[in-house]
């Protein structure tokens, strides 16, 4: 009985390291790609450029906050559970600040938009 339940806890520590690898990788292609458009945004004068890298950033880190809630999964010691609940709190904090840039940056175009049409 021992060899199942060693068998299958070793089963549920692999599919979540893939599963936070790929999570976090989708995190990171997420990033490189708002990069590469916030940069071709920023020499074509996009309007909404801050609006789309916030959108971008705060996409990306959600997928890295997911990859840190799988990691739970698998630790087995206390200080590496404070720990991996600092960089959860951490990544949560960023992803709550870069939620509020974009709500105050939609105001801003929406404000905008409006003395425009005026």
């Amino acid at each position: 009985m021992n060899v199942i339940i060693e068998f299958l806890e070793e089963i549920v520590k692999y599919v979540a390291q893939v599963g936070i690898t790929a999570t976090e990788m989708v995190g990171i292609l997420i990033l490189m790609i708002t990069v590469v458009k916030g940069i071709i945004g920023y020499f074509r004068k996009d309007e909404h450029l801050r609006l789309d890298l916030a959108e971008g950033i705060a996409l990306a880190l959600e997928f890295k906050l997911g990859g840190e809630v799988l990691r739970t999964v698998i630790v087995r010691e206390w200080t590496e559970l404070m720990i991996l609940g600092a960089i959860i709190a951490l990544r949560g904090a960023l992803t709550l600040l870069i939620h509020w840039e974009i709500s105050v940056e939609e105001k801003r175009e929406k404000h905008m938009l409006e003395v425009h049409k005026e």
